[in-house]
């Protein structure tokens, strides 16, 4: 996919675009005919490969048609039965209703894009204790509401980033775990193929239909649970954890775009040709990578809440438009979060880091960081320490990185 209007979408790649979403209802579709096939309820003359009945050069119909019915698997299920051999067709898409498929569709495909970001947080959390530990003793002049407030370190503001990417990393985890496989049938009850399984003489109806959720399950390799057609934590869940991730990329973000101030100079972002480019002022080097995870981390919140509002709205059995303005809201969100992943990574691993100015910085503001331990000094009527050297005054900058460092090192030992 590309989108001109947000630099950087093709580092998704092909994460929820119309031709990955459309073969993985295509996979739905097959996992629950092989799972009617394998429970004896279909016959074994039906095809197990469905992929070859459509293509990337159906989605253009399958868009148009979509608005017929309301959903895209409507026409698809239509498109595919007319080019399937008579007994597949006949078979095809019995028991099942178009949420189960789109909403399981929707699984297969976030369950990629949380695995891609896994991988982007594993990456960052790497490079965040690199930078904790190199400069966990690197003065420089910490700041708070924009003004110079006490000396901390570089190594500390590092770990904070660190503890952030952690603390996503593991939303990220939690709502992987919770995805599942969403077949229930009309109105969740799985009622037509328990019934067809009553038909055709199988003394346990229900237990047949269970078995075949849960084959079609391991076909797809997805646990399953109880429909969830009107109950969407999913879905919020997993757009939780990409807030998390924007969340927390943001904050790093603009710290990297506050100290990258010609005035301040503390950090710098990787170099690369034609990056941060100015069309009108050749001198200047933007730190674009961080712009652009901004960027993402201003978008994100809307994003989210209108899933929370879709979840809040879902009615009945079967939502009518809270669930449909899932779709389109999510594959925002998630291939949003799969860029900005990637960029901060790329950020992070290269980002460069000028202690020099940072000390420079700190001694010029020696007098005035220094009045907080002035102040501590007055309250037990101790003499004053004649060394405005700000240096010494760290407080527990060592130990909070230290923390940091060995609570990731954990976490990555759990995962590994």
């Amino acid at each position: 996919m590309t989108d001109l209007l947000w630099p950087g979408d093709e580092r998704a790649g092909d994460l929820m675009s119309d031709a990955a979403f459309l073969m993985a209802m295509v996979r739905v579709e097959e996992a629950w005919l092989h799972a009617l096939v394998e429970c004896r309820l279909a016959p074994a003359g039906c095809a197990d490969d469905l992929s070859g009945l459509v293509s990337v050069d159906d989605v253009p119909q399958l868009a148009a048609d979509a608005e017929g019915g309301g959903n895209p698997v409507i026409p698809l299920v239509d498109l595919m039965r007319s080019r399937a051999d008579t007994v597949t067709a006949w078979w095809l898409h019995q028991g099942l209703t178009s949420q189960d498929v789109l909403d399981t569709a929707l699984v297969l495909t976030l369950r990629e894009a949380l695995d891609r970001l896994d991988d982007e947080l594993e990456s960052q959390i790497a490079a965040l204790i690199r930078l904790a530990e190199r400069h966990a003793s690197t003065p420089m002049v910490g700041r708070t509401l924009t003004q110079h407030a006490v000396p901390t370190t570089f190594g500390v503001m590092a770990a904070t980033w660190l503890d952030s990417v952690v603390d996503a990393a593991d939303v990220v985890a939690t709502a992987r775990g919770h995805l599942a496989a969403q077949l229930g049938g009309a109105v969740g009850t799985l009622a037509a193929t328990t019934e067809l399984a009553r038909l055709t003489g199988r003394q346990h109806p229900t237990s047949v239909a269970a078995e075949v959720v849960e084959t079609a399950g391991r076909r797809l390799d997805l646990p399953t649970t109880r429909p969830w057609h009107t109950s969407r934590s999913r879905v919020t869940g997993a757009g939780s954890a990409l807030l998390a991730c924007t969340d927390a990329w943001g904050r790093i973000a603009t710290d990297v775009t506050t100290r990258s101030r010609t005035e301040i100079g503390e950090l710098a972002e990787p170099a690369a040709a034609g990056r941060g480019q100015s069309s009108a002022m050749p001198h200047k080097r933007n730190p674009v990578l961080a712009v652009l995870v901004r960027r993402a981390a201003l978008a994100a919140p809307a994003l989210q809440s209108t899933l929370h509002l879709a979840a809040a709205t879902t009615g009945d059995q079967r939502p009518d438009g809270a669930w449909h303005v899932e779709w389109a809201t999510l594959r925002a969100l998630t291939r949003r979060a799969v860029v900005a992943g990637s960029q901060l990574t790329e950020l992070l691993e290269g980002l460069q880091v000028d202690t020099r100015r940072m000390s420079a910085t700190l001694d010029a503001s020696a007098a005035s960081v220094l009045a907080e331990r002035r102040a501590v000094a007055d309250l037990v009527h101790a003499e004053h320490d004649p060394d405005a050297d700000p240096r010494p005054y760290l407080g527990i900058a060592l130990e909070i990185v230290a923390d940091s460092v060995a609570r990731a090192h954990r976490r990555r030992g759990a995962v590994s």
